[in-house]
């Protein structure tokens, strides 16, 4: 994902937008404080919310391009709708083991148990990604929105 200036987007889209990025911001904050915990982690719990991390901050800057997307958790599919330019530095592969983390590793099944050491690695691409699109939205679209 290349950082480019921004076009500014209406108001609307701006507070929508903010709105997805607080979310990210708090599945961020739950997989980094889930992976410090003493004992066993819940590392699905971990590759969940910085899935859902990833997935927030794409939709976020698809409001402002004024782009729709539909309700899923297939991150491919979500990067296909953004412009070339904003699309994530991440291997497809990468982003198809993200999309597992939000639907297989969720239920009973299929399910392994991931390593600490995958989600630790989860943790650092939402890191990644989320500091890519932060340098492509807008100030306003950043802070955290005003609550009634």
């Amino acid at each position: 994902m290349k950082a480019e200036c921004f076009m500014e987007a209406n108001p609307e889209a701006q507070r929508v937008a903010a709105e997805w990025v607080a979310k990210a911001e708090n599945d961020l904050r739950t997989a980094a404080l889930t992976l410090r915990a003493e004992g066993q982690r819940p590392t699905d719990t971990i590759c969940f919310h910085a899935q859902q991390c990833i997935e927030k901050y794409l939709k976020a800057l698809l409001v402002l391009n004024g782009s729709p997307f539909p309700r899923t958790h297939d991150l491919t599919s979500i990067c296909a709708l953004l412009p070339d330019a904003w699309r994530p530095d991440v291997p497809p592969a990468v982003l198809e083991r993200f999309t597992d983390y939000a639907t297989v590793t969720r239920y009973p099944g299929d399910y392994t148990e991931i390593p600490v050491v995958e989600a630790r690695a989860a943790l650092a691409t939402a890191r990644k990604i989320r500091k890519a699109a932060r340098a492509i939205l807008p100030t306003s679209a950043k802070r955290a929105p005003r609550r009634h």
